[in-house]
């Protein structure tokens, strides 16, 4: 990952949680939802400026599904 696309993750991350704040979003669907959109948006405008981040092919969740799983068969 490079520097470029980490401040845009830190950028989506920072601007989904002040978005999940002012709507008062609690149910976990509604969230995935919201990070999703602003994600989208951000990765829009970056492509608008001339740069092109990929959009990820998993969720935070899988990934981390994917990463107990691992944990689980190391044992």
């Amino acid at each position: 990952m490079g520097s470029d696309e980490l401040i845009a993750n830190l950028f989506r991350i920072s601007q989904s949680e002040q978005k999940l704040k002012k709507e008062n979003t609690k149910e976990e669907n509604e969230a995935n939802k919201i990070h999703y959109e602003v994600g989208r948006e951000i990765r829009n405008t970056i492509k608008k400026l001339g740069e092109d981040l990929p959009t990820p092919e998993k969720s935070l969740k899988e990934l981390k599904l994917e990463n107990n799983q691992l944990e689980i068969n190391k044992k």
